[in-house]
């Protein structure tokens, strides 16, 4: 035994456990459970529910499990007459005032109170007098509030303060007339908020959305993947006749933990949005009619087979599963069109033969909170890639020197070194990189761009942290991603990295910006990151041609920011068709041929997250209307056109095709580029910088109805 480990017994069994450790802590690693509420494995130690007290031997009387650190030669005895007695006496003062509406309560079957009540509770109340009664509260659309239910364990207020750093919640007064709630009936404002709901052990805080609508027990619980952002969260959806009644994280501790965004939570909503495309449509004229899927496939094929190979072009969703987009990849090939792309939000492109095998973000999720200094380049990281966020901030709590140089100021809850903005980003990063270097000598490819550059004390100061902490990590964002001179971003963090020894990282799109790069979503770029024959054109130059036939692949005008105008632009193309699961004012405007596909939920797939994971999942929901899996249309239309191998009984053979043939890949994001870089100092104008809102990333956050009375989009709103 080393000197850093105690033995004690817990109900007569010896147990090694770690100096320092809660009973609590030794009792859950050796399965013995010991009832609590206020505790949360989480969240900072509070004691004050004290349904965990257990005996421990010569102490005149029983402890908090979750308090109580154990001691060379402690005995513990959690099942004790003792400590049974303590037990019951707790919950008989927790039920002194906790309402007796357990039927309509919505964390009826799954409450933890509940559930052990029945086990230390009396059958019989000796409580006479008036309950307390509590009003209701008011946090916004997300979350419901029955406050008479609350028992007080502070789990939602020690969130704030200990996972978002941002205290929205607290208490006032004291003893039972403790009550729990948001300063002059605010609502709760951020995006990880309605985490409290799963946290709250009792029917106190609810899904606000999925009130009253159904019971734990009637619903089948299906595991996915989240489809909004690089990281792929893992939940749980919990369906009821074949709809899905709401979203829980599915814990995985080496992504999100046990948290979930809201945008993640509640986007299921949009699943049934009254905008959902019931069938084929088809547009003749200035008139759209209801058609027949066969009557769809005919009048897409004779377009297609019409059309030249290079007047045809393809843009897909950076959240199309890795299937969609080998299929759709195939059937370029097929019409012989390298004509394809997934980034619809990107305008420079200059760096795409340079770019890696795939957006990857230089490290495992988890690994972040261990970097010793991180420089955030670009990104509104709290509304791009919350889970990310998440993890920078438990990284700077822990000591970590977090820097941000961006184009504005944003809002963090957590200390940083430096926060730069107000210049374009490849001035600001000019500067690091030539205090980075010292007196050596620059690399290549950026020594045009840092000519007679001098840095500033708050860019030295990054250097020398990226540089002395032997740990650190770059991580470049979305508004990077979408920077006007993003070529000139991209080569100044990879010198950045080459000369300080930090990793770099990319946040990228969507949810499988890495799966549509391994795909071969790209024109210059096929299956496995092998060089085309011939580069086709990008997502702008797609939009900006004049182009027989254009495939549309779970994307909307909105979607398209890469450039000005983009109804516009697809009006002048001849045939546009989407294979989509919504319509709107904006898409009737631009396409020609509407084909509804499955959303997420919807459909089996796979997506490849920001760290390389391939996380597979199966439909949990019944197609809306005549909506197909966007694979299964993709595999007719090469039917049709009589592409070869396009005979794939399941999305897991097209899955495993796709594997083979891309063998094994290892994310490398060294940076190839020899040549020197120029950039435009008109391009470097951070006001040119494109931050699309986290309420409207896709089409089915945009029609998720709770999330867009959130505060968060209703600044969006207000300012348009």
């Amino acid at each position: 035994m080393t000197d850093d480990m105690v033995n004690i017994e817990v109900d007569g069994k010896p147990v090694e456990a770690r100096k320092g450790q809660m009973i609590m802590e030794v009792t859950d690693s050796v399965g013995t459970y010991v009832p609590r509420f206020c505790y949360h494995e989480k969240l900072s130690i509070a004691a004050n529910c004290r349904m965990c007290l257990v005996e421990v031997e010569k102490e005149p009387k029983p402890m908090p499990a979750c308090a109580t650190p154990v001691m060379e030669g402690m005995k513990v005895f959690t099942r004790s007459p003792a400590a049974i007695a303590a037990q019951k006496a707790t919950m008989e003062f927790l039920l002194i005032n906790h309402p007796l509406d357990c039927p309509i309560c919505d964390q009826g079957g799954e409450c933890e109170l509940q559930d052990l009540a029945l086990g230390y509770g009396r059958d019989v109340s000796r409580y006479n007098e008036r309950k307390r009664v509590v009003g209701d509260k008011d946090i916004g659309p997300l979350v419901s509030t029955d406050m008479t239910r609350c028992i007080h364990c502070t789990r939602c207020v020690r969130f704030g303060e200990e996972v978002t750093g941002l205290q929205q919640l607290g208490t006032t007064e004291r003893g039972e007339n403790m009550k729990i709630g948001t300063y002059v009936e605010k609502s709760i404002d951020h995006e990880l908020s309605a985490n409290i709901i799963d946290l709250c052990p009792v029917g106190a805080l609810n899904n606000k959305p999925y009130r009253y609508s159904a019971r734990a027990w009637e619903m089948t619980q299906r595991a996915t993947i989240s489809p909004h952002d690089c990281v792929g969260s893992n939940m749980n959806a919990h369906v009821l006749r074949g709809a899905v009644k709401r979203v829980v994280p599915h814990e995985n501790e080496v992504l999100n933990e046990t948290w979930l965004s809201d945008r993640d939570r509640f986007s299921y909503e949009g699943i049934y949005s009254s905008d959902r495309l019931a069938g084929p449509r088809l547009k003749s004229g200035d008139t759209w009619e209801d058609v027949s899927w066969e009557e769809a496939f005919a009048c897409l094929a004779n377009e297609v087979g019409t059309a030249s190979a290079e007047k045809v072009g393809m843009l897909a969703s950076p959240s199309s599963t890795i299937e969609e987009l080998h299929l759709l990849s195939l059937l370029a090939d097929s019409i012989g069109t390298s004509n394809i792309d997934y980034r619809v939000r990107q305008c420079d492109f200059g760096y795409q033969d340079n770019e890696p095998l795939m957006p990857w973000l230089g490290c495992n999720v988890a690994d972040i909170e261990t970097a010793g200094a991180i420089l955030v380049v670009g990104s509104n990281l709290r509304k791009e890639a919350p889970i990310i966020a998440h993890r920078v901030r438990k990284a700077a709590v822990a000591g970590s020197v977090v820097s941000i140089i961006d184009t504005v100021q944003r809002e963090y809850f957590f200390d940083t070194l430096e926060r730069c903005h107000g210049k374009g980003l490849v001035a600001q990063l000019a500067e690091v990189v030539v205090a980075a270097a010292g007196n050596d000598s620059l690399p290549a490819p950026v020594a045009r761009i840092c000519k007679d550059v001098k840095p500033g004390q708050e860019h030295q100061n990054i250097a020398k942290s990226l540089s002395e902490s032997g740990n650190a990590l770059i991580l470049t964002g979305l508004i990077a991603g979408r920077y006007p001179a993003t070529s000139a971003v991209r080569a100044l963090v990879a010198a950045l990295g080459d000369l300080t020894g930090a990793s770099v990282g990319t946040l990228s799109e969507g949810s499988n910006s890495a799966g549509a790069s391994i795909a071969g979503a790209l024109p210059h770029r096929t299956r496995g990151g092998k060089r085309r024959s011939s580069c086709g054109l990008n997502a702008t130059e797609i939009l900006q041609a004049d182009l027989d036939v254009t495939f549309l692949l779970g994307l909307e005008p909105e979607d398209l920011t890469c450039v000005d105008e983009v109804a516009a632009r697809l009006t002048d193309h001849k045939f546009v068709v989407a294979l989509t699961p919504f319509t709107s004012e904006s898409l009737e405007q631009s396409a020609n041929l509407l084909l509804p596909i499955g959303t997420f939920a919807e459909t089996s797939g796979t997506y490849v997250n920001c760290e390389g994971s391939w996380q597979s999942f199966s439909g949990i929901a019944k197609p809306v209307g005549e909506a197909r899996p966007g694979w299964k249309v993709l595999r007719v239309i090469g039917n049709l056109l009589d592409a070869e191998g396009f005979d794939y009984p399941s999305s897991e053979e097209v899955r495993d095709e796709l594997i083979d043939s891309v063998g094994d890949l290892t994310p490398d994001n060294t940076y190839r580029g020899t040549t020197a870089i120029e950039t435009d100092m008109v391009a470097d104008d951070p006001a040119k910088a494109v931050d699309v809102p986290i309420y409207q990333v896709d089409g089915l956050v945009r029609r998720a109805a709770a999330l867009q009375l959130t505060p968060d989009a209703l600044r969006i709103k207000d300012q348009s």
